[in-house]
C-alpha cells in the first residue's frame, strides 16, 4: 500500500487488515431501526461469524428486549430512562445486563465489541459514536448527525486512538470501495448520487402543497420517516456532502451531486487520469452493511443481485437547487465551516418533526434551516467545536432559535 495513502486515507479504513475469517463481536447501537434491523438480518445468515455483544434502542424495550435474547447479547440499553424498568423486567433470567440513558448508550459502546455500527438517529448518537471510536474500535458508521454536528473532533479522536471507520451510508460506502487500492493525490472529484425522491419531477406549486403521506413514499429506499423526508427535500444528499468531506478530507469543490433515479449508481470517483470509477448494485442497504461487517474480505449477501439488462437504462440529471434548496443549505453551511453544519442539522431535525407533525409545510423546512443558519452565522458561530459538549450545547441552542422561528416561518410558506 502507497505510503501516501495511509497517512491521508487510513481515517476510513483503506490501509487497515484484519482476519478474513474470525469470529467478530458485534455492538449494535440502534438496532431496532432499518439499519439495525438489516445489520441483524445479515448476522443471523453467518451465527458462526460474529457473535453480538451489545444492543441498544430508544424506547422499545420489549423489542429491544426480545433481540437481545434471540442473538445472545449480553448488554441491552435503552436511551429513554422511562423505559428502563420495562427493559429490566423484559431481560429478567437471561443475564443479559440493562442500562438506560446517555450512560447506558455510551457503555454499550463502550463494551468490548470489535465491530460497532453507530446507526442511533440524532444527536443522540454523538456521544456513544464517538465512545466507541475513542476505544479504537471498528466503527461502522451510520449515524449522520457524529459527522455533521462534530466530524472534524470525531475524525481526529478516531484517528488518535487507532480506530478504523467505515462509511455504511449507500454512497460514502461506494466511494470508499471506488477509491479502493488508488492514492489519494489522484482523486480529482467524487460524485454522490441522489435518487431525486418522490417529488424529483413534481412542480414547485406540487412540492409546496405535498402531504406527509407523499413525502414518505420513496420510490426506491425503504428507510425511517426522518431520512425518508430528507430525501424529499435533498437534504440528506447535503448532509451525505459534508460527511464526504470529514470522511474523505475533501474540500467541497471536489464534491459533487448528481441525481440518479434509478439508484443503482451509488457513487463514483473521477481521477486525474480521467477514469471514472462507479460501484453499482441494487438499492438495498443489506450491500453496504455486509461490506462493512466483512471487511476487509466481502460476504455471500442476500440482496437481490443486479441485471443490468434489465435495468436498461442509467440516467443523470443536475439537481434543481430552486425546486430543492436544502442542498445549497448544506453546501453553505460546509464552507462556512465550525459550527454551522451543527446548526443545519439541528434546525432541520426541528423542521421535519414539524413536518410530520402538520404544522409546517415541505417547503417550510428549508425555508426554516435558512432562517435558522442566517441567524446563527450572523452570531459568528463558525468557531470549530473543541468538544463534543460545545457541539451539543449549539446543537440544543439552535433548536430553541429554530422553535422560536417557526410561528413566522410557518405563516410566511403556507
Amino acid at each position: 500500500m502507497v505510503s501516501t495513502m495511509k497517512s491521508e486515507i487510513s481515517r476510513v479504513g483503506l490501509d487497515r487488515s484484519a482476519p478474513a475469517f474470525a469470529e467478530r463481536t458485534v455492538t449494535l447501537l440502534g438496532a431496532t431501526g432499518s439499519i439495525g434491523t438489516s445489520t441483524i438480518d445479515l448476522l443471523k445468515r453467518e451465527p458462526d461469524r460474529y457473535r453480538v455483544e451489545a444492543v441498544s434502542a430508544n424506547k422499545n424495550a420489549a423489542t429491544l428486549a426480545a433481540l437481545a435474547r434471540e442473538l445472545g447479547a449480553r448488554f441491552a440499553a435503552v436511551g429513554d430512562p422511562a423505559a428502563y424498568g420495562d427493559l429490566k423486567q423484559a431481560l429478567s433470567g437471561s443475564g443479559i445486563e440493562a442500562g438506560a440513558g446517555e450512560s447506558g448508550l455510551v457503555e454499550a459502546a463502550q463494551r468490548p465489541a470489535e465491530w460497532v455500527i453507530g446507526a442511533i438517529t440524532g444527536a443522540a448518537g454523538l456521544k456513544p459514536t464517538l465512545a466507541a471510536a475513542d476505544r479504537g474500535a471498528i466503527v461502522a458508521l451510520a449515524n449522520k448527525e457524529t459527522l455533521v454536528c462534530a466530524g472534524g473532533l470525531f475524525m481526529r479522536r478516531a484517528a488518535a486512538s487507532g480506530a478504523t471507520v467505515l462509511p455504511v451510508d449507500s454512497e460514502h460506502n461506494a466511494l470508499f470501495q471506488a477509491m479502493s487500492g488508488s492514492r489519494r493525490q489522484d482523486v480529482r472529484r467524487v460524485i454522490l448520487t441522489a435518487s431525486g425522491g418522490p417529488f424529483r419531477t413534481a412542480s414547485a406549486d406540487s412540492i409546496r402543497t405535498a402531504t406527509v403521506e407523499q413525502a414518505l413514499k420513496h420510490p426506491n429506499w425503504s428507510m425511517g420517516a426522518k431520512v425518508t423526508i430528507d430525501s424529499a427535500t435533498l437534504m440528506n444528499k447535503g448532509l451525505e456532502l459534508i460527511e464526504a468531506h470529514h470522511l474523505f478530507a475533501l474540500p467541497s469543490e471536489q464534491i459533487d451531486v448528481l441525481v440518479h433515479p434509478q439508484s443503482i449508481v451509488h457513487s463514483l470517483v473521477e481521477f486525474c487520469d480521467g477514469s471514472l470509477i462507479a460501484q453499482l448494485g441494487s438499492p438495498d442497504m443489506r450491500i453496504p452493511i455486509a461490506y462493512c461487517l466483512a471487511w476487509p474480505g466481502r460476504l455471500n449477501g442476500p440482496a437481490p443481485r443486479l441485471d443490468l439488462v434489465r435495468a436498461a437504462t442509467l440516467s443523470f440529471e443536475e439537481p434543481d437547487l430552486t425546486r430543492f434548496p436544502a442542498l445549497g443549505l448544506a453546501r453553505r453551511a460546509l464552507e462556512s465551516g465550525g459550527l454551522a453544519p451543527t446548526v443545519l442539522n439541528a434546525a432541520n431535525e426541528v423542521a421535519v418533526a414539524e413536518f410530520l407533525a402538520r404544522r409546517l409545510n415541505l417547503v417550510g423546512i428549508s425555508a426554516l434551516v435558512e432562517a435558522a443558519l442566517d441567524a446563527a452565522l450572523s452570531r459568528n458561530w463558525t468557531k470549530e467545536p473543541e468538544s463534543v459538549e460545545e457541539a451539543l450545547s449549539v446543537d440544543h441552542d439552535t433548536r430553541l432559535l429554530a422553535r422560536s422561528l417557526l410561528p413566522e416561518i410557518a405563516a410566511k410558506a403556507s
